[in-house]
């Protein structure tokens, strides 16, 4: 199972490859486990600053969960009940991962594969890669969760057309509606991911990692701070962040963020 999903670290940079290409990387249920158990570690180890999740070549990002295994582990509401806390849990997980996190799309995206992506702070796709979310061709409702980071990208019509009719648009169509933010070759991909992993590196952690927790306060329905977050933004004046980045701008040079 390790080697259906697992990581690779670049020094800063983290990446969870996801290896069922045979599948196109379709999840499993042990799959997402396994996902929430990566997450964990990765939450862990302060010199990652930036997680990419990806497939492990240009066969797909992912297709989404394994529908061979719903007849067993996803039939009727207990057992669809047990599977969905186990998924939605692992999709949340990388929701709130709390540094920048990218989405690498090749080739597809569908289902519960657009799902994990939507939870990445950027979504970049190869030129015509599929998207779309086919609950609709197997019967099921949409959780709420998922629903919601779509709405929130895409808006009230388009989330319901892309449901209602169970469709597949391209990478392109994506970035029209907002789903998409960076449509990329296959050959220049890598590249352009790596360009804007870098620009963030250069910048202030302390105050990256912050900001992506206001922001998903806000995006949550908070209109004023609560504790948590007044807590994020005061501490960040006794960072060592904060004295690096005061101290480069008194000798007029760039901040060096550890």
């Amino acid at each position: 199972m390790s080697k259906q999903l697992y990581i690779e670290r670049d020094g800063a940079i983290a990446s969870i490859i996801i290896n069922r290409p045979e599948k196109k990387n379709c999840f499993s249920l042990a799959m997402f486990q396994r996902l929430e158990e990566l997450l964990d570690e990765l939450k862990k180890d302060n010199s990652i600053k930036l997680l990419i999740v990806r497939g492990v070549d240009e066969t797909s990002f992912s297709a989404g969960a394994d529908i061979t295994e719903f007849l067993e582990v996803r039939l009727h509401a207990e057992k669809a009940k047990a599977y969905n806390d186990f998924a939605l849990g692992a999709i949340e997980k990388l929701y709130r991962f709390p540094r920048p996190t990218i989405a690498m799309i090749q080739t597809l995206a569908i289902g519960g594969g657009l799902e994990l992506a939507n939870s990445c702070d950027f979504r970049f796709a190869t030129t015509g890669s599929k998207l779309g979310i086919t609950s609709a061709n197997i019967g099921i409702v949409y959780n709420l969760s998922s629903t919601k980071r779509l709405y929130n990208l895409i808006g009230a019509s388009k989330a319901k057309e892309l449901l209602y009719t169970a469709k597949l648009i391209t990478a392109e169509e994506g970035q029209d509606i907002g789903l998409i933010d960076y449509v990329c070759t296959p050959e220049e991909i890598e590249g352009e991911v790596n360009t804007l992993a870098q620009r963030i590196l250069k910048k202030s952690p302390v105050a990256n990692s912050g900001i992506k927790q206001v922001i998903q306060s806000i995006v949550d329905g908070d209109n004023e701070e609560t504790d948590a977050i007044s807590n994020v933004i005061l501490e960040s004046y006794s960072s060592d962040d904060y004295m690096e980045g005061i101290q480069a701008f008194i000798e007029k040079r760039k901040p060096k963020f550890l």
